[in-house]
């Protein structure tokens, strides 16, 4: 196997995606006891907490609508331990979701908040 070739999952799709609109990585799959968030970036002045979301069909509706509210509590819990584990108190914060469909990424800023959960 070519040792350049490199596998382009959902995460190195948006990652390059984000990157690419001026995004700094601070984690990719952070793991916590109750889940993972897909990647933690830094963008302008923002943390952003995002869940990466690929579909092959639209048969099932939007990637974005896969993120239940059972998924937002989980990755509000995760970004609570990063949060604490970073001493972060004063950084603006939001949670994104990217999409990935065949031909098309779609980044939704702020497509979630903490309201109500957790």
């Amino acid at each position: 196997m070519n040792e350049h070739y490199r596998i382009l999952t959902g995460e190195n799709v948006a990652e390059e995606y984000l990157v690419s609109r001026g995004a700094k990585v601070l984690e990719r799959n952070f793991r916590t006891r109750v889940g993972e968030i897909d990647l933690i970036v830094e963008m302008n002045g923002c943390i952003a907490f995002v869940e990466v979301k690929r579909r092959s069909t639209p048969r099932f509706g939007r990637p974005a609508d896969a993120v239940t509210p059972a998924k937002r509590r989980k990755i509000i819990l995760c970004a609570k331990q990063y949060i604490a584990m970073h001493h972060i108190t004063s950084t603006r914060l939001r949670f994104d979701v990217v999409e990935l469909t065949p031909g098309s990424i779609n980044h939704i800023p702020g497509a979630f908040d903490a309201t109500g959960m957790a």
